[in-house]
């Protein structure tokens, strides 16, 4: 059935009147807002304080505070007066975060009746319809007249827009309020959907003994909010967790966006058994986006390269002969977090990156490495990868068994070479560890080793600029 345009004004005049919401509460929004704090833990987790200005009567009050996180849980939002203390009590909260899209529209349609206008394709003159929506499962079922059509044959026409759908994630608080003025409310919550973690840049000196070191936040925001000119301080540490909450919604897409922020250094001071991280200046942390704000910032720092072959345990009670050709050496950098050492600051865990520059002056990656919380006074030591040019061939060249020391124990007596070679034009020092297993002690050994700790003997090898070294030793082993 064709009707005239009377229908569609009549449902435009319904939008208007009809917004239930917004005739008997009061909306917050980012204009009422003074300042926002907040503090990002590791794990997804933050704390925010949204201070905003508003006028609240006498008497009982819906305050719906807008552009809140989308991700905030609710059961840790605190709303209180910070100008006038104690004027309101909280009777309850809702958190509305059933966001108006098309699709939402149309299935809060569902068995109720909407407009539908056609446009004529050759006059462009309108006719309108109207239909009751049937279905919003997978697209759209209408009945129009004694019809059931499918899809969408025209404009939809709505009369106003549920109550329950918000175009921004809002919290909706019912209070009974005593003080007519304008007062100065702050909420706070935690939420999910901010992150951080810590970045570090290391440039190693041509004569690999000292580096230049510099720390980034990488701050990423998914939250679906944003926090205009906010306060941020940053939380490192493992922070006890109940369990990880997971809100009922949809989370945002992450935007390809990196922002980056550099300042000065980040504060930092004790906070319980964790550190903080203070920024000296307010920084936008935007919807869908990832910055970085700069930590820290050290040069000439002491370094230290080792060159590291470390052995098994699980040859020195059984015969094996070869046990390796062309064996890796790994390469390690390490160097103390001090003040003596131009460090000293607590370092939040993250990911170490190392360049060197080469002979054209190009500073070139030569390895990563992952660091955790590390105090000050405490040793970093970085895995940067495997030598090219420094390798190892290792073989056990005798193995006995010893007449039982007593009942049940076991005894071995065993040889090995590790032939050590060098391919590059310097001399080099390869550190050789092997964890020898139960009661041991060497019987020989052609360079001298120290005892690291009480499984593990330790050698210095030094190895001529493109020769080799060999390393023999015998040992006794009881189980």
């Amino acid at each position: 059935m064709n009707f005239n345009k009377s229908p569609l004004a009549f449902f435009i005049c319904c939008a208007l009147s009809s917004s239930a919401f917004a005739a008997d509460e009061i909306r917050s929004t980012l204009g009422d807002q003074q300042s926002v704090a907040v503090t990002i833990y590791n794990g997804d987790l933050a704390l925010v304080k949204d201070q905003r200005k508003v006028k609240l009567q006498n008497g009982l009050n819906n305050l719906a505070l807008r552009d809140v996180s989308a991700q905030i849980r609710p059961e840790t939002a605190l709303l209180r007066s910070i100008s006038h203390a104690g004027s309101f009590s909280t009777l309850e909260q809702n958190f509305d975060f059933d966001l108006l899209t098309p699709e939402k529209l149309l299935e809060k349609y569902v068995g109720k009746n909407v407009l539908v206008v056609k446009t004529h394709p050759t006059t462009g003159a309108e006719t309108t319809e109207q239909a009751t929506v049937l279905s919003a499962n997978n697209g759209v079922v209408l009945k129009i007249g004694n019809r059931i059509e499918t899809g969408i044959p025209g404009r939809i026409v709505y009369s106003d827009v549920p109550t329950n759908l918000r175009d921004r994630p809002t919290l909706v608080t019912k209070l009974n309020n005593k003080t007519v003025a304008e007062q100065t409310l702050e909420l706070s919550y935690l939420t999910g959907g901010l992150d951080w973690k810590a970045d570090y840049v290391a440039e190693l000196s041509p004569k690999e003994d000292s580096l230049d070191l510099s720390g980034w936040v990488t701050l990423t925001n998914t939250s679906g909010a944003t926090y205009n000119n906010a306060k941020l301080q940053l939380v490192a540490g493992d922070v006890n967790r109940v369990q990880q909450y997971r809100q009922p919604m949809v989370k945002a897409m992450r935007a390809e966006v990196m922002m980056a922020d550099a300042a000065a250094p980040m504060a930092e001071e004790s906070l319980l058994e964790y550190h903080l991280y203070t920024l000296d200046r307010p920084t936008t942390i935007a919807e869908n986006q990832t910055k970085q704000v700069a930590l820290l910032s050290a040069s000439g720092v002491p370094a230290r390269k080792e060159l590291l072959l470390r052995g098994a345990d699980y040859y020195y009670s059984s015969s094996y002969g070869d046990l390796g050709q062309k064996m890796k050496v790994s390469v390690f950098v390490e160097f103390d977090n001090k003040e003596a050492a131009k460090m000293g600051m607590p370092l939040p865990k993250g990911t170490m990156r190392v360049y060197k520059k080469d002979s054209q002056g190009n500073a070139q990656f030569v390895g990563e490495d992952h660091i955790d919380h590390t105090p000050k006074n405490e040793t970093i030591r970085l895995k940067l990868g495997e030598a090219f040019d420094v390798t190892a061939d290792k073989k056990q060249t005798d193995f006995k068994t010893l007449p039982r020391p007593s009942k049940g124990n076991s005894a071995f007596e065993t040889a090995y070479e590790i032939v050590l070679k060098n391919a590059k034009k310097d001399r080099v020092t390869v550190t050789v560890q092997e964890p020898i297993p139960g009661e041991w002690k060497i019987l020989s050994e052609s360079h001298t080793s120290s005892k690291a700790t009480s499984n593990t003997a330790v050698w210095k090898i030094d190895i001529p600029a493109e020769g080799k070294t060999t390393l023999t030793y015998r040992v006794q082993v009881k189980y």
